[in-house]
């Protein structure tokens, strides 16, 4: 297969500035709109209504572990990351047995979590995806995504975006055709941003066999896959079960980015832990890149932070506090499917209209749940549950304490608000 991730010794293009004030600019702009789910969040935090996270118990173990090492400083880590978290992080993403670490063909970069790693990936996809400058590069994401996928590739100075079908509204479930026609119809060499598993915010995942007709199409027509793997082991409790879609793509020599997040895995949302694994045609093209994106991260964020990739490593390579996580993992997992069941029953046994198997059919932290923005509003005014606009509800919300009072809520929003 020809290799993708070229680089050469030219430079980007960069655009010059044009005359004029520092201060006019900064001043001649409206504001930006709130970030809405973090608007969404900081409404939660004022509502002064009384119905309103667990820390993982082996972070709490690994961090007293952490502050009782004597032999730890303040220095700063190696550009690229901590390796020993760079490593891990790279091989639960793909497995022990990963055809690509037996040819030593993978590389890892530590971030500022998912978005950091997406963000260092599209930054060098656009100065050398094929070994020159990549604006015009199409580059596909779902329809929908999370929102700031778009805005990553955007930012990069992507200048061709395009949505490619996956969600079907009308039987709630995935849009295998109108995705695999997407697939046929793209430029040869166009760049696919994929969800790992538990895909934001629709919370439906392609099968295995859905996958292996995805990756087909996408071998054949040299499409580049961009994972976003922000959720595994959060989706089903299985880390290889949720690995399963890059695991396969490596395996059949495709050349790929993956950006991890443990913000959820770990409970480590605001320690900023991320991982892009790199898997490249051979070592000597993956050295290159790395290479690259060490003069990106110099310009980013210059050094990432050590504790959280700490805690991460330390938990990774140390095997009964890796078989401590995996349940720690689990139980979270099992309590999402849990709350999805108990939803579902409660909805079904209040007789809400229309049909609700949507709910246990998707799989991750959300749900699409099918609800209408005037609906929405209703539950975030009225009832206080508080979800996006476009009905996407987070399933962490919910417990055994208010489980019927959600329901209730849905069950009076689809009656009365149409």
């Amino acid at each position: 297969m020809t290799t993708l991730l070229k680089t050469t010794c030219g430079r980007p293009l960069i655009p010059t500035k044009g005359e004029g004030s520092v201060f006019t600019i900064l001043t001649a702009y409206a504001s930006a709109p709130p970030v809405a789910v973090f608007k969404l969040t900081a409404d939660f935090r004022s509502d002064s209504d009384s119905r309103k996270p667990w820390v993982l118990p082996v972070v709490k173990k690994v961090e007293q572990m952490i502050a009782n090492d004597n032999s730890l400083n303040h220095e700063y880590l190696p550009i690229l990351g901590l390796p020993e978290f760079r490593a891990s992080s790279s091989r639960i993403a793909l497995g022990d047995d990963s055809p690509a670490f037996k040819e030593d063909r993978v590389g890892g970069v530590q971030s500022l979590g998912g978005t950091g790693a997406l963000r260092i990936g599209a930054e060098f996809l656009r100065r050398w995806y094929n070994g020159t400058n990549n604006t015009a590069t199409p580059i596909y994401i779902s329809d929908p995504s999370w929102e700031n996928h778009n805005a990553v590739f955007m930012d990069a100075g992507f200048k061709d975006i395009r949505a490619y079908h996956y969600w079907d509204a009308a039987k709630r479930g995935l849009d295998l055709d109108g995705f695999l026609k997407d697939l046929e119809n793209a430029p040869e060499f166009s760049i696919f941003v994929l969800h790992a598993c538990a895909h934001n915010p629709t919370g439906t995942d392609p099968t295995p066999d859905e996958w292996k007709k995805i990756a087909e199409v996408m071998k054949r027509k040299s499409l580049f896959p961009f994972f976003d793997s922000a959720y595994q082991g959060f989706a089903s409790g299985n880390l290889d079960k949720d690995a399963w879609a890059v695991r396969q793509f490596v395996s059949q020599g495709f050349e790929l980015f993956c950006a991890q997040s443990f913000s959820k895995n770990f409970g480590l949302y605001n320690e900023r832990v991320g991982n892009l694994t790199v898997v490249g045609k051979d070592s000597d093209n993956v050295a290159r890149v790395l290479s690259q994106m060490e003069k990106i991260v110099r310009t980013t964020w210059s050094n990432p932070p050590s504790q959280g990739a700490r805690i991460v490593a330390t938990t990774l390579n140390t095997p009964e506090l890796f078989d401590e996580w995996r349940a720690n993992v689990k139980t979270m997992a099992d309590r999402v499917l849990l709350m999805r069941a108990e939803l579902k029953s409660r909805l079904e046994a209040l007789k809400t209209p229309g049909t609700w198997n949507h709910i246990v059919n998707q799989i991750g932290m959300f749900s699409y749940t099918g609800l209408n923005p005037k609906q929405v509003e209703y539950l975030i005014k009225e009832k206080h549950i508080y979800l996006m606009a476009s009905g996407r509800i987070n399933m962490c919300g919910l417990t055994t304490k208010n489980l019927d009072y959600v329901a209730q809520s849905i069950y009076e929003a689809v009656t009365k608000i149409h």
